[in-house]
């Protein structure tokens, strides 16, 4: 059990995708304003894979629900309760906004429906950021549309520009004009990168797009040099350890049939000094949530001081820094 000083304290989440926060309940109800009957049992069967490219198609199936403004505001006021029960008072959620154009989705107008649902959030002490999202996958132009999007929506609140999807798909090199693009814009820089790629993509992630931030990362444990760059250059890992055992990303990356929590290097890479933000990924997806994921660095050892310590880095390598885990 967690020490309640990790557990009563104020936390920040950095990688998160709204999409993958949906709840069986909620699909029920989003299924259902569409004329689509199915059963909390059913999602719990789609929300069961056993490597990436099955996580991939339940991503698919579950935001093929997402089709006008209401259902993003729907969706946006179950996470934002969600954080709440998680003293969660800070956040920066992925939108994917390259799902939205590719199903010929008006951005701005879900966005809008997005702000106005979580406004009232503010209030009881949730502050969330967002972050826009391109589908690697889907290409270079196709991204070029998502930082279009974030100029068009012209709100503060969109902090960074990142890229998901299949990290093996599209070279990393062409993807720089879409980063210039979003750095002009005055947009943080994120990727995921080191998920299923191996440690190439990480510095590739660095070097060729200057991610301040990188999703996942767990690949950096077999590039002890690339650690050292990542703890020299403060560039933080978003780790996300049910996430990496779901996807079975972990046991790839370990070369391994399966994998453990207990096999997860989250505390053999924050020993070594890069920056560990804790987080979810995508909680109902992943059957997970933040303390759970605290419980879990727990397992692997890390101290009740390492866990403070782990909780405000997630404040100190946020994008916006007025937070701090002695926030009321």
């Amino acid at each position: 059990m967690l020490p309640e000083s990790v557990a009563s304290l104020p936390k920040a989440e950095l990688h998160l995708h709204l999409e993958g926060s949906i709840q069986p309940g909620t699909v029920c109800a989003l299924t259902a304003r569409h004329g689509v009957a199915v059963s909390e049992q059913e999602v719990r069967r789609r929300y069961a894979y056993q490597n990436f490219s099955g996580f991939l198609e339940a991503f698919k199936w579950v935001t093929s629900f997402l089709r006008d403004p209401q259902d993003y505001a729907l969706i946006t006021r179950d996470l934002a309760e969600h954080l709440l029960s998680q003293r969660v008072i800070y956040s920066e959620v992925t939108i994917s906004i390259g799902v939205m154009l590719l199903r010929k989705q008006r951005p701005e107008r879900n966005f809008e429906a997005i702000l106005a649902a979580a406004e009232p959030f503010e209030n009881r002490g949730l502050r969330m950021n967002w972050i826009f999202d391109a589908v690697r996958q889907f290409g270079a132009e196709a991204a070029s549309r998502v930082v279009e999007a974030a100029r068009q929506c012209a709100s503060k609140s969109i902090v960074a520009f990142g890229t998901g999807g299949d990290e093996l798909s599209v070279p990393t090199r062409e993807l720089q004009p879409v980063y210039d693009q979003a750095t002009a814009l005055g947009l943080h820089r994120l990727i995921h990168a080191g998920e299923i790629g191996g440690p190439g993509k990480i510095r590739e992630a660095v070097e060729l797009l200057g991610a301040e931030r990188i999703g996942h990362g767990i690949a950096a444990i077999n590039d002890p040099a690339l650690m050292d760059l990542l703890a020299d250059r403060r560039i933080a890992l978003e780790i996300c350890p049910q996430s990496n055992i779901r996807t079975g990303a972990l046991a790839l990356q370990l070369r391994r049939a399966g994998a453990r929590i207990e096999d997860h290097p989250l505390a053999k890479l924050f020993r070594h000094g890069i920056p560990i933000v804790l987080s979810t990924d995508d909680p109902a997806m992943f059957h997970t949530t933040l303390l759970n994921e605290y419980e879990h660095a727990q397992k692997l050892g890390v101290t009740e001081n390492e866990l403070l310590r782990l909780a405000q880095m997630s404040f100190d390598f946020a994008f916006e820094r007025p937070h701090s885990r002695t926030a009321s």
